[in-house]
């Protein structure tokens, strides 16, 4: 077999061993899903060929840019921060860079970013979408493959990485319940958004399984920021009859409700998606949906670097990869529910 100049890739190794680059990478690591017959195939052709692992970092593809783009709604959110990070960690591994642009939850931007990146010649895309109309995506899919991550694909057959959002939401919302809690607010993202929708699904699910029926004057939806969290939390805790406990459905939302609390003075406990720095030295009883944000980020550039991987082969039919999500506690346990104090005279 002919070998590129500059030496031996991981991709002549593939082919050599009859595998796919990213199998090669797998059996590199010790992956011990891989199995040992594709493990000796794999050996054989790094001896034959020489190659060595330092040059994991050299181009899989024959010409195209060595570039991925990524979008995302919002860089100042540290969720989509470490999902860069994720995406760059494979990319730099297969010898790709990475293109960031941010939509700043704008649905009516993503449209040219995605066009910029196609024109910047980028040969994949990893997109969070910015709303529930994709159209466009489809468009980009004509020139280049398209992995969607934290939001599922809407009318698109593509692969996409999630979070257990509903599954998420359901046990910290569950823990709420058990100490006794029946009056929880609901704090939430927009509900158009696939998130917002699933974790008040998870929310309202928690509720039926305790037979507690969610008071819909606690619930909260189409909260963008700390700074619209924490006035909805200010409305509710101001109310004669307020919540005994808050759940919010993501940190940003989370850190506008704990500011809230902290200006009434009240101590409710709070269940939230989405661990967060110091969250732990609070003082607050929170109860946390944590998940590894980067593992997202890796997993849909793995996924996008198969895809090209096999680009003049049989496509794969689309995948769905979910990344398991865990409850953790900080705090001291709230010994019951608390209503909030009486607003000042």
């Amino acid at each position: 077999m002919t070998v590129r100049r500059g030496g031996p890739t991981m991709q002549d190794v593939g082919k050599l061993a009859q595998v796919s680059a990213m199998t090669v990478s797998r059996v590199l690591k010790n992956d011990p899903g891989v199995s040992e017959a594709t493990r000796e195939r794999v050996f054989a052709a790094v001896d034959r060929l020489g190659y060595r692992r330092n040059q994991t970092a050299r181009s899989l593809r024959l010409g195209g840019s060595g570039m991925i783009g990524l979008v995302v709604t919002n860089l100042a959110n540290p969720f989509y921060s470490r999902l860069a990070l994720g995406v760059q960690e494979v990319a730099t591994e297969y010898g790709f860079r990475m293109l960031l642009s941010n939509s700043a939850e704008q649905s009516e931007r993503e449209p040219d970013l995605i066009d910029g990146l196609v024109d910047h010649q980028v040969e994949g895309l990893i997109v969070v979408p910015a709303g529930s109309r994709q159209q466009h995506l489809a468009g980009a899919m004509r020139h280049v493959p398209v992995v969607l991550a934290a939001r599922p694909p809407a009318g698109l057959d593509t692969d996409c990485v999630l979070v257990e959002d509903f599954h998420g939401a359901r046990e910290a919302t569950a823990c709420l319940l058990s100490e006794g809690h029946t009056r929880i607010a609901f704090l939430g993202n927009p509900p158009a958004l696939y998130t917002g929708a699933e974790r008040l699904r998870g929310f309202w699910a928690a509720h039926e399984e305790a037979g507690v029926e969610p008071d819909s004057t606690l619930i909260r939806q189409g909260l963008v920021d700390a700074a619209t969290a924490e006035r909805a939390a200010l409305d509710l805790l101001d109310r004669s009859k307020g919540p005994t406990a808050l759940f919010c459905t993501n940190n940003r939302i989370s850190q506008g409700a704990i500011r809230a609390l902290y200006r009434t003075g009240t101590t409710l406990p709070l269940a939230g998606f989405d661990d967060f720095d110091l969250s732990d030295v609070l003082g607050l009883p929170l109860t946390l949906v944590s998940y590894d944000a980067d593992e997202i980020g890796r997993q849909a550039a793995r996924l996008l670097v198969d895809r090209l991987d096999r680009r003049e082969g049989e496509p794969p039919a689309p995948r769905r990869v979910t990344v398991p999500t865990r409850v953790i506690r900080h705090g001291v346990p709230s010994g019951g529910p608390r209503s909030a104090p009486p607003s000042p005279a």
